[in-house]
């Protein structure tokens, strides 16, 4: 079975795959490049690493907000959030005992 990603992680694997791309093209050709064709070459990796680092940023955005979302929860209702953890942990102990 395939592990599923999700779609946002998709388009952030795809530029990364380019930025890495792009980096292995820069790297070979570097010894043939010169002039104007190495300063066309640095101006593509460098719009490449852009994009890659704004979707990084815009990937980080939502899990930062469940993040607190989930802190402040725990905040507000302790025993409520220690009676689920214990709850689940219980759970889990009999599913692998099982096995």
């Amino acid at each position: 079975m395939a592990i599923q990603t999700p779609p946002s992680v998709d388009p952030l694997l795809a530029d990364f795959q380019a930025l890495v791309e792009d980096t292995e093209r820069l790297l070979q050709e570097s010894a043939s490049l010169a002039g104007e064709q190495a300063q066309e070459m640095r101006v593509k990796l460098k719009n490449s690493l852009a994009r890659a680092r704004d979707r990084l940023m815009r990937g980080e955005d939502p899990l930062h907000k469940c993040c607190r979302a989930t802190e402040q929860y725990v905040h507000t209702h302790p025993m409520q959030s220690l009676g689920m953890c214990a709850l689940l942990g219980f759970m889990f102990g009999l599913m692998l005992s099982r096995r």
